[in-house]
């Protein structure tokens, strides 16, 4: 089958929904592909980029391919050249444009709305959603810096210190959780707050600080939060303008699918913000979290606040974004196409299939039948386990021998001659505070420990080496196995250090 990646209607749209990348991969389905010239362009991705990847460049015929790929849903001038039974996959955002869906079923074309992909495992490799919104996510952070003015990360300087600036990010949805990531890395102090108390984890995992709300709404079975009551709501509010208030930037990613965002911010709780503040609504185009955004603008209030309403953030990375989108539609017709023969086939049974089927043999199928998100439940308490009489034998003998060592290293000491004895004493100190120490340090950071414990192998190795060639057989011994276990410890480590380099080496 051939398909057309035509270039977008929308000027407005920088994004493409192939790049020669995925061009590549389609062919490698047995698809036929063809691309309208200067498709790529506004993402960076030049003609002669489709030529090499294996594209046929082609002018409008483009719109009489057997499958046409799209980021949006093209106008209707643009749907009219498309062929009876034709495929069109974009987003389509089918709740709100039903009257296009009855043209598309009037005219005998299968609508495939990327935008409606489930929440469900399975289909995470084909969900446009979170792959714009990863961007987004990462975006927004960026142009509340620049909006910002001041640094993010706190510094001392020779003139003075300053703080870091201090984020709230409202929901830890992808979006939310890339918003953190970015902001965290930047070395801003980041709160979040999200109406699923089950994100708390999530959030912390990524260096924030979660602020729950003090009556949370309950996960739905699609897998995005229910409607709140007024006291959730109520509740959420006065959350919301009290960590505003105290908060440089504020970033809200609350969205309801096919309908208005709902308003977390009120024009008095923007007043409370100090003047150089930011706002950035990632919900703007879907009329905005904040009372006072204007979608597609950059509103700065009285007091001194900007608000960022852009509508498409992850368009503002269109190479990045391009790439991932054509990705999603490479796994999808990996899904539609498992023969790899280049024909798809479209299996209703399959629960994302028929979830973004919205037109097909003149019908209208949406809205689609509920997918349940399944739920890992939670294990019950378990009971406490009896005591096993074997353990306390167990725990006796392990007490028992560290008791024993530790009356061998008094005897030590106490029989060694006093100039000595002092050197014991500092060893034994210095083995107590290395095991609390070293058991002290997350593990993430033991391999930059291992440069630390290289050091001291190499002075144990210096004094060993020193020591090996002594008339008493004993030092002499001990030495010899200093030498080695030391050197075991540097060779290993440098070994360790250099396979977990080659992990982040780029090949070619």
């Amino acid at each position: 089958m051939l398909i057309g990646i035509p270039r977008e209607t929308d000027p407005a749209q920088p994004l493409v929904s192939a790049t020669p990348d995925t061009v590549a991969k389609l062919l490698k389905k047995g698809f036929e592909v063809q691309v309208q010239r200067g498709a790529g362009v506004a993402s960076a991705y030049p003609d002669e980029l489709y030529e090499q990847a294996g594209a046929q460049l082609v002018g409008e015929d483009v719109w009489h391919a057997d499958i046409v790929t799209c980021l949006d849903t093209p106008d209707k001038e643009s749907l009219s050249a498309l062929r009876s039974g034709a495929t069109l996959i974009a987003r389509m955002d089918p709740a709100r444009n039903e009257d296009v869906l009855t043209y598309l079923s009037e005219r005998g074309i299968t609508a495939l709305a990327m935008d409606a992909i489930p929440r469900i495992s399975r289909a995470q490799s084909m969900d446009v959603l979170s792959s714009m919104a990863n961007i987004a996510g990462y975006r927004a952070v960026i142009e509340a810096a620049t909006a910002f003015g001041r640094l993010f990360t706190g510094q001392v300087t020779a003139a003075g210190k300053m703080p870091p600036a201090t984020v709230y990010v409202i929901g830890a949805g992808v979006a939310g959780l890339a918003a953190i990531g970015t902001a965290h890395s930047m070395g801003a102090i980041v709160r979040a707050t999200d109406l699923r108390p089950e994100t708390a984890e999530q959030v912390e995992s990524m260096g924030a600080e979660f602020v729950p709300i003090p009556v949370a709404a309950e996960t739905s079975t699609d897998g995005y939060a229910k409607e709140m009551t007024s006291a959730q709501a109520e509740a959420a509010a006065q959350l919301y303008a009290r960590e505003a208030a105290g908060a440089d930037i504020v970033i809200t990613t609350a969205s309801i699918p096919g309908r208005r965002a709902p308003i977390l911010l009120r024009g008095e709780d923007v007043a409370q913000m100090a003047p150089g503040s930011v706002i950035v609504d990632m919900a703007a185009a879907s009329g905005g979290n904040c009372e006072l955004t204007r979608p597609g603008e950059v509103v700065t209030t009285a007091g001194g606040v900007t608000i960022l309403g852009f509508k498409d953030l992850a368009g503002r990375l269109p190479a990045q974004a391009s790439q991932l989108y054509g990705q999603n539609i490479v796994n999808l017709l990996g899904l539609l196409c498992p023969e790899r023969n280049g024909q798809i086939a479209l299996d209703l049974e399959d629960e994302i299939i028929r979830a973004i089927t919205v037109t097909h043999d003149n019908q209208i199928y949406w809205p689609p039948p509920p997918v349940t998100v399944s739920h890992t439940p939670q294990a019950p308490a378990a009971e406490p386990a009896p005591p096993e009489p074997a353990e306390e034998p167990k725990k006796t003998s392990s007490r028992l021998w560290y008791l024993l060592g530790a009356a061998a290293a008094v005897a030590l000491v106490l029989s060694s001659p006093l100039a000595v004895a002092s050197h014991y004493i500092v060893l034994l100190l210095a083995i107590v505070v290395g095991f609390y120490v070293i058991t002290a340090v997350t593990h993430s950071l033991h391999t930059p420990l291992m440069s630390e414990t290289n050091a001291i192998s190499g002075i144990v190795i210096l004094g060993a080496i020193l020591q090996v060639g002594s008339t008493n057989v004993l030092v002499s011994a001990l030495s010899f196995v200093a030498i080695m276990v030391a050197s075991i410890n540097i060779f290993g480590g440098f070994h360790v250090t250099s396979r977990m380099l080659t992990m982040f080496r780029q090949e070619g």
